[in-house]
């Protein structure tokens, strides 16, 4: 049990009392030098923290994954600290570790879509071992007695239709395209039995009704291991703009009407204008079901009967983890699902969260309609789970969000995006860190089970951490300590509990730009960018990605803005386009829009769903054509720190320029569905070609499109959609421009009428298979008629187009626009039929992007499967040598620098692929053949792991 006299007492020490006892710790760790950096990244995948910390099971050991530096590194632990013990490289971003033994450690790889077994035991430390799982794997426990490794994945990834995998139950076809199927993957492996094959073979891929997963927590006795969907969702999606009637509703009721045989209950709730007059463009609305099901508007309408599907909303499962059987399911656990834990005597678990209230609407001040979500976007919560049901506690309720800005001393006693939870032995303790806020919440566990906590008392209790970004926890309960890594400074913070103070900061190797480290904090740090404490831009754009959710942030107190940017065929933009009837004028009262990723933004120029951050605090982009200005886009969003976050005093130029620079430093991660060796199948390739505007007759000749050796048409080709004339057609790449050198990935930039209520940029095309998990829409007017009827359970509100509201790519490209015209066979739109839009389909969800498929690809070659591993080694240093277009890349690119790390003779080596097909040793000695690196792995304790890194991340790689 805590004891709250010496944790109050603690905050009364002197500085210089801390500071004597941080340099008495910090001296420890230089008992042993850290290694250099073992990778050199130009930009970040920006992936999050789930379990980063471990001890050895007898404590004389501490496990960091080193996410930067792609490393496991290793602390011995001691009565007087810790003292840095060694380090071996593992794969890209490792973000989760797990102690199965003294001498077996495995380290989940979110990007290289692996999982290192460590030998810890032998000197120096090495992989012995690497299983390759599904797509951006995130956490791992062991069940069973440790005999069985459960790992989450997302239900994709290239791993899954190996053919090593044929006879295990779950592998194969993810059914991307295929309504009610669960998309959160467990793999499970007999940790005792990987088998030979070139990942390991698991026993079985479970698929549970939920959208991707991040948290495991087991136990005790390993019998029952808990899962956690990540981007669980709140029951919450959004209608077409063309459902609901004419008009605007607020604040009435309003009248029925029929669409397309559909009854609906009104109009979107208003306003209907701006705070000046000006009319709002026709928009879509949030529905969110309540308790009995029923899908219901702001208004509390009922519109289930223009509903086509449901959303149970199960968060969390549990397994029974030796019969491999789901035994139980937690509903409505909270929208976005960080970690959770098991207290190891009553059972009960504990869950991080955030709960989002995208079902209401509007930044701003909230003047004129009366409402807003300034400051109020996402609750930090914790939810219990237990045999009294599920029981969120909201952890922030000291915040008066009436109060804009907060009172100065609100953030003190707030918490911010909640992330791993650590238990007490004996049950009575909770640690909660608090990666927005730079703190440790202490909690007793009968305090969050009863919800009797109070916040403002409770915070004296907290404990704060230097460096930043607290994302992990490992409690050290023999030493009285709580080690935590924070990622903003990639750091490890040791934490005397019987004092409550900081005893020792400890700085890991980081080999990020500065551009990254810098950056970073404006990302999440709630105590930076909101006045309350618990708001940030991390609130939505989860590790800078998205929340998949939708949000209606017009804001009704604001002008509309004129975007300069070229838009095509505005020509058919009628009388009430963005509601004033001007093509250029972007309403401020934009409706339901889903949140879109912060990954890939550089070279992507304006920026929003209307591209309307092209104009701002900033200025004005004044491009007359692409590319647009990328970085002047972002740093307009400067306005929404008050707007939206609530913030208060102005955010300065230079911390909005810092935040920029590392924004457009994250890059999306290589795309899973498409091939390893950067190849497209049959039905991505005639999709490709469709795309290109090279399947079909040429729109304006009538004759058979010519492209030469696979690209481009020669001339025109085959448009999608419009009339054969200049500026009123183009093909799928006439407006999603693919241009890897320009760094054009479906955009360019530019904007276009494309029969919406609204002006819109035209969207990149990089992530859309992250999109998938909604099925079911009734009719439309802008929509082929077809598939329109209940289609059951789906595991996400969202899909596609800027509203989210289009449910699959399929119906997407049955928009009328695309439909044939002009003589048979058609000269425009999909003269192919359905077969066709089936291929573009396939196309669209294994899209380039800036990275090749191969990057982050791992392999461990050892004494007893060269037979299955050789020819993926054989696939990598093709891929090493193919050339590779990609502007973030810069020129003479390959697809990926290849390295091998493994111990040679008692001695760790790198070996770096060269163009000479040669692998050049760390040390400076003579290059090895590929045979003759090969050759070490056939002496046990001599394993080789290969590693496809980013171009350019090999520069300077030497052995941990």
């Amino acid at each position: 049990m805590r004891n709250d006299s010496l944790v109050r007492s603690s905050r009364r020490r002197s500085l210089a009392q801390a500071a004597l006892l941080a340099s008495a710790l910090g001296a420890c760790h230089t008992s042993s030098t850290p290694p250099a950096p073992t990778v050199t990244p130009t930009f970040t995948f920006e992936s999050g923290p789930v379990r980063p910390l471990a001890l050895s099971p007898d404590g004389t050991e501490l496990f960091v994954a080193n996410t930067p530096n792609g490393s496991l590194d290793v602390f011995n632990v001691a009565a007087d600290g810790l003292s840095f013990a060694g380090s071996v490289y593992v794969g890209i971003d490792p973000i989760a570790v797990a102690a199965r033994s003294n001498t077996e450690v495995w380290v989940v790889n979110q990007v290289s879509d692996s999982v290192s077994i460590v030998d810890v035991g032998s000197k120096p430390p090495h992989v012995a071992q690497t299983l390759l799982v599904g797509d951006e794997p995130s956490d791992i426990v062991f069940g069973a007695s440790g005999t069985r490794a459960f790992i989450t994945t997302a239900h994709r990834g290239q791993q899954r239709t190996d053919p090593s995998l044929a006879l295990v139950p779950g592998a194969g076809d993810p059914q991307l395209t295929t309504a009610g199927v669960g998309r959160a993957d467990v793999w499970v492996f007999d940790a005792t039995t990987l088998g030979t094959t070139v990942g390991g073979t698991p026993l079985a891929i479970l698929s549970l009704f939920g959208d991707t997963p991040r948290a495991l927590a087991v136990t005790p006795d390993g019998g029952t291991v808990y899962v956690a969907v990540f981007r669980s969702g709140n029951q919450t999606m959004a209608t077409s703009s063309e459902l609901p009637c004419n008009g605007f509703d607020m604040p009435d009721a309003g009248n029925p009407c029929t669409v397309l045989g559909v009854t609906v209950p009104g109009a979107p709730p208003g306003p209907a204008t701006n705070y000046a007059g000006l009319s709002a463009p026709q928009v879509a609305m949030i529905l969110k079901t309540d308790i009995n099901g029923v899908w219901r508007d702001v208004l509390g309408r009922d519109w289930t009967s223009a509903t086509a599907f449901s959303l149970p909303d199960q968060d969390v499962f549990a397994l029974d983890a030796t019969a491999l059987t789901t035994t139980a399911s937690y509903a409505h656990v909270g929208t976005t699902l960080f970690n959770m834990a098991v207290n190891p005597l009553s059972g009960v678990i504990y869950v991080s969260n955030t709960e989002a209230r995208n079902d209401l609407r509007f930044e701003g001040p909230g003047v004129f309609a009366g409402q807003t979500l300034q400051g109020h976007l996402a609750e930090a919560r914790i939810t219990v789970l237990s045999n009294a049901g599920v029981e969120p506690r909201f952890l922030n309720k000291h915040i008066d969000y009436s109060i804009l800005p907060a009172p100065a001393a609100t953030m003190e006693h707030s918490l911010s995006m909640p992330l791993q939870l650590v238990v007490s032995a004996d049950g009575e303790t909770l640690y909660l860190a608090a990666f927005g806020s730079s703190k440790v919440g202490v909690f007793p566990t009968s305090a969050i089970e009863d919800d009797s906590f109070d916040p403002v008392t409770e915070s004296t209790s907290y404990l704060p951490v230097s460096g930043g970004g607290p994302g992990g926890l490992a409690l050290d309960e023999v030493n009285q300590r709580l080690y935590v890594t924070t990622r903003f400074d990639n750091g490890l913070s040791v934490i005397d509990l019987a004092s409550g103070v900081e005893t020792a900061h400890l700085k890991l190797v980081n080999p990020e730009p500065a551009v990254v480290t810098a950056g970073r904090p404006f990302l999440y740090d709630s105590t930076r960018t909101s006045s309350n404490g618990e708001a940030s831009c991390a609130s939505c754009h989860l590790f800078g990605d998205k929340d998949g959710l939708m949000w209606d942030l017009g804001n009704p107190d604001a002008d509309p803005v004129q975007t300069p940017i070229n838009i095509k065929l505005s020509e058919g933009a009628g009388s009430t386009i963005n509601g004033t009837g001007k093509v250029a004028s972007l309403h401020p009262m934009k409706g339901p829009m889903s949140t879109q990723t912060l990954r890939g933004l550089v070279n992507h120029g304006p920026m929003h769903w209307r591209g309307d951050r092209v104009m701002g605090f900033f200025g004005t982009d004044t491009s007359t054509a692409p590319p647009y200005d990328s970085m002047l886009a972002f740093k307009n969003f400067i306005v929404a720190f008050n707007t939206l976050l609530g913030f208060g005093p102005a955010f300065s130029d230079a911390d909005m320029q810092t935040f920029a620079n590392f924004a457009l430093d994250i890059v999306m991660p290589p795309n899973p569905v498409r091939a390893l060796d950067n190849s497209l199948n049959t039905a991505q390739a005639a999709g490709r070609s469709f795309f290109l505007g090279c399947d079909g007759l040429d729109s304006s000749t009538g004759a058979p499109v010519q492209c030469p050796d696979g690209g481009a048409p020669a001339t025109g080709g085959h448009l999608a959609d419009g009339i054969a004339l200049p500026s009123l057609g183009f093909t799928c790449q006439g407006c999603h421009v693919l241009n890897p050198a320009m760094g054009f990935f479906g955009t360019d930039g530019e904007s276009s009428f494309e029969a919406l209520p609204q002006t819109t940029k035209i969207p990149q095309l990089r992530n859309l298979y992250d999109k998938v998990g909604m099925f079911g829409a009734p009719p439309n007017l802008r929509t082929n008629p077809g598939d329109n009827g209940y289609m059951g359970p789906q595991v996400r509100g969202g899909g596609f187009e800027h509203d989210g509201s289009v449910d699959t790519l399929f119906r997407f490209l049955q928009a009328a626009v695309f439909n044939p015209v002009d003589g048979t066979p058609a000269r425009i739109g999909f003269a192919g039929g359905d077969p066709q839009r089936r291929n573009v389909e396939q196309y669209l969800l294994a899209f380039d992007s800036d990275l090749a498929p191969i990057v982050g690809q791992q392999v461990t070659l050892r004494s007893d499967n060269a037979p299955s591993v050789g020819p993926r080694i054989d696939l990598f240093i093709a891929r090493a040598s193919a050339p590779f277009t990609s502007k973030i890349l810069g020129p003479d690119a390959t697809e990926c620098d290849l390295i091998v790390r493994g111990v040679v003779s008692g001695t760790a080596k790198t070996f770096v692929f060269k163009s000479n097909k040669t692998f050049a040793p760390d040390d400076g000695s003579a290059p090895l053949s590929d045979s003759e690196v090969r050759a070490f792995a056939t002496t046990t304790g001599q394993e080789m792991t290969y590693t496809c890194l980013p171009p350019g991340w090999a520069a300077g790689s030497a052995s941990p």
